[in-house]
This record gives structure tokens, C-alpha cells and sequence, in this order.
């Protein structure tokens, strides 16, 4: 049977699916370009010059992408959901319009910055340039979570015979929700991206490339890798606690806790069995009631103290699981090249630990990818916490199961189109022949 309700939690489900990997990317690597470039500035490397030159060219066709994927999202917020719009967009409205200005930010100064790439003698003079863009897109982020942030902590107005009033548009902004909320998105952004950018470099290091470019670049990204990593450590620990106040059922659900209890403790992995007991799980004790509120004592809010009706799917609990062990196996490769590369030891640049740094990359997209489902689904079955449940937001219209069809098509003509560039551009016009060319121009100058 046709259900609309269903229908538009999978084209939202597929569009933010699509979306985030090309988001994550926008807001990432301008902070490694930048990043590379203020490198090359200091040591007067040529080739960190070079690697934040080439990741602009990429990055310009992930934001071309981006902005459509972006666009999608708006007009089916529009489309699929039109109540929740009509309620939430009276509140909520204005950092969804800041996002756009941030964006437009990033955009112009990204225009100026690739223009002038050959116009500038001094490197420090063109770097300022991409502070814009590194801001602009961080700032991006920063709005769009900020309305996430409201969706799950929802302030800033009154809420009257189902009528909106005293409506407080900064209050609305400042939600509790938000400062871990955003502190996560740009973290895992950063982090994800310098996974990525050291996937690639470890990909050519791995096929016998050994040019000290490459090198370089493994180096750079995975240390900021390590970096991000473990602020993202940080952070995570602040959401738990976010949780344990604010969504407790959230938290419950995620960590299979039924029973409200002191020195509640940790479950992870395991399966549950039709009378929803836990088998085969590793549990840590009282390690939720420290990860809740810092004291193993602690009562943490279980299952049996929330409404059946307002019980997120249990099965978050692999999502989190799946979410932390991607990004603790991560933070130990960081760590183990960085110390290995410290101690001059050979096994950092061997196969098969370039191998592990090559799946790096796509393992920390999956994590951002399960991070997000574990996020909106967990807020299930609300779309705006305690105000508006999914099933009364979305829209009723019989077509929605044609609008998956066609974005769907969409979204695989752009991802196969955004793959195939990509590819071309950086096959066609390797490393070694710009340096090359790169020498012949300088050389020609100077004389």
C-alpha cells in the first residue's frame, strides 16, 4: 500500500545520503587547502603550494555538486514535509537564510582566489584570500546545524491552541542542542576530509608512486587527521552528556538501557532477542553512568521511564556501535603512522598499512554518513521534538514515490558525472608533469 509518510523518509533518507558526502567535503577541505598552502608559505616548499592548488581544483567540482544536492533539500523540506515548514519556518527562518549568505561568501571569494592563482608574486598576499573560504564554508555548516540543533531542542516561541506566537528568533537559534551539535559537524568534517585527501595519497603511494609529493601530502592529512580525531573524541563525549539531559531517550535507546538505574553500564555490540533481552554484549560497568554525568553512581533515565509512542528504534544501537568503532579504529591508525613516522620506523609507508590508509577515507564517510542516521533517526518519531511528530509533518500528496524515481536518477547522474571529472582531471594532468611545467614557467621568468 502507498504511504506518503514512507515515501518521504526514504527520498529525505536518499537525499542526505547523497548530499553529506559532497557537504562534508565543502566544509573539510577548504581547511586543508588552506592548511597545505600556509605549509608551503612557511617552509617555501613548492610542493605543499602545488597540493593546495590541486585540492581546489577537485574541490570546485564538490561544491558545483553540492549546491545542487543542497538545492534538492530545499525544495523537498518544501515538498515532503510542508506542515513541519509552515511551523518551524516562522521560527527558524533566519540562519536558513544565513546559510545561503555564508555560501554565497565562500563562493565569490573562491571565484577570486582560483582567478588569481598566477597573478599574485608574494603566496602570502593570495592566502588571505582563502580565509574567506575556509570561514564561508564552516559558517555553512554552522547554520544548517544550528536549524538540526533546533529540530531536537526546539525554543524560541510559544505554542498555543496550535498557533505560534512570541516568537524569538535568536532564543530559537541558541538551543541547548547546539553547541555540540556544531562542534561535531565541523569536527567530523575536518576529520573526514583529511581521511579522504590521505586515502588518495596513500592510493598512489601504494601503487609504487614515491614521489615526495605524495609523501608530503600523507604526512600533512593524516596528522590533521589526528588532530580532528581526537577533538572529535571530545566532542562526543560533551554529546553524550547533551543526551543524557535533553534526549534521554535518545540515549537509552542507543545504548539498550531499559531500566532506570545507578551505575548504569555500557553496552556494546550484542543482539537483542524477541523478549528484548541483551545477548552476547560486552558491558562495561558503570561506564554509561560516568559517559551520562561523570559519576559512576548516577542514575541514567531508562527505556521504562519514556513513553512506548516516543521510543526511538532500538536498532541505533548498532548504528552508535558501528559510529564509535569506525572512529576509535581510525584515531589508532592516525596515531600509530604519526608515532611510527616520529621513531623513523619503516611501517607506516609499507603495504599493508598504506592499505589501511587507504580505506581510511571511505570508512570515515561512512561514519559521517551512520553518525547522521543515527542522529535523525534517533530524534524518531519526532521531526521537531515534543511539538510535531514525522507522520504529522509530512505531505499527503500521491506522488511522492515519482519524485524518489526521478532524484534518485538524479543523484546518480551527478555522482557518476562528479567520479568520471575527477578522475579525467587528475589522470590527465599528473603531479610530476605540473611540477615540471610549473619549473619551465618559473625558469622562464627569471630569465
Amino acid at each position: 500500500m502507498y504511504n506518503p509518510v514512507l515515501f518521504s523518509r526514504i527520498l529525505t533518507e536518499l537525499t542526505l545520503t547523497f548530499h553529506i558526502i559532497y557537504a562534508t567535503i565543502g566544509v573539510g577541505v577548504p581547511l586543508m587547502i588552506a592548511i597545505a598552502q600556509w605549509v608551503g608559505i612557511r617552509k617555501n616548499d613548492e610542493h605543499y603550494i602545488l597540493l593546495a592548488r590541486r585540492w581546489t581544483r577537485g574541490f570546485v567540482i564538490t561544491v558545483a555538486v553540492g549546491v545542487v544536492t543542497g538545492t534538492a533539500i530545499g525544495l523537498q523540506l518544501s515538498l515532503l514535509w510542508p506542515n513541519f515548514m509552515n511551523l518551524a519556518g516562522q521560527v527558524i527562518s533566519l540562519p536558513l537564510f544565513m546559510e545561503t549568505f555564508a555560501f554565497f561568501f565562500e563562493a565569490i571569494f573562491l571565484g577570486i582566489y582560483l582567478y588569481t592563482w598566477d597573478r599574485f608574486n608574494d603566496q602570502k598576499k593570495h592566502f588571505l584570500l582563502l580565509i574567506p573560504v575556509a570561514i564561508g564554508s564552516s559558517a555553512s555548516a554552522l547554520f544548517i546545524t544550528i536549524v538540526n540543533a533546533f529540530m531536537n531542542t526546539p525554543q524560541g516561541f510559544e505554542w498555543k491552541n496550535g498557533v505560534i506566537t512570541n516568537i524569538q528568533p535568536l532564543v530559537a537559534m541558541f538551543t541547548p542542542a547546539m553547541p555540540t551539535k556544531v562542534a561535531h559537524v565541523l569536527t567530523t568534517a575536518y576529520m573526514t576530509s583529511a581521511f579522504v585527501l590521505a586515502s588518495i595519497a596513500a592510493f598512489h603511494l601504494l601503487k609504487g608512486n614515491r614521489h615526495p609529493y605524495h609523501k608530503k601530502a600523507l604526512h600533512l592529512t593524516v596528522k590533521a587527521a589526528l588532530i580532528f580525531s581526537l577533538a572529535t573524541i571530545v566532542v562526543g563525549d560533551l554529546s553524550g552528556k547533551f543526551l543524557a539531559k535533553y534526549q534521554p531517550e535518545k540515549l537509552a535507546a542507543a545504548e539498550w538501557h531499559f531500566e532506570t538505574s545507578t551505575h548504569a553500564p555500557l553496552v556494546l555490540f550484542g543482539t537483542l532477542d524477541e523478549k528484548k533481552e541483551v545477548k552476547n554484549a560486552i558491558k562495561i560497568p558503570s561506564a554509561l553512568s560516568i559517559l551520562a554525568h561523570n559519576l559512576p553512581s548516577a542514575e541514567v533515565t531508562g527505556l521504562n521511564d519514556i513513553p512506548k509512542e516516543e521510543q526511538p528504534p532500538l536498532y541505533i544501537h548498532y548504528l552508535f556501535d558501528l559510529m564509535v568503532l569506525i572512529g576509535v579504529w581510525l584515531t589508532v591508525m592516525a596515531t600509530l603512522y604519526w608515532a611510527g613516522m616520529k621513531k623513523g620506523l619503516a611501517f607506516p609507508l609499507k603495504k599493508p598499512f598504506l592499505w589501511q590508509l587507504v580505506l581510511s577515507g571511505p570508512l570515515a564517510m561512512l561514519a559521517i554518513e551512520i553518525g547522521w542516521y543515527f542522529t535523525e533517526v534517533g530524534r524518531q518519531p519526532w521531526i521537531l521534538r515534543g511539538y510535531m511528530k514525522t507522520a504529522e509533518a509530512a505531505t499527503k500528496s500521491a506522488h511522492v514515490d515519482t519524485l524518489l524515481v526521478i532524484f534518485s536518477l538524479l543523484y546518480l547522474v551527478l555522482g557518476v558525472a562528479s567520479v568520471v571529472v575527477l578522475t579525467k582531471m587528475f589522470r590527465n594532468n599528473p603531479v610530476e608533469r605540473e611540477l615540471e611545467e610549473r619549473a619551465l614557467n618559473q625558469g622562464g621568468v627569471s630569465s
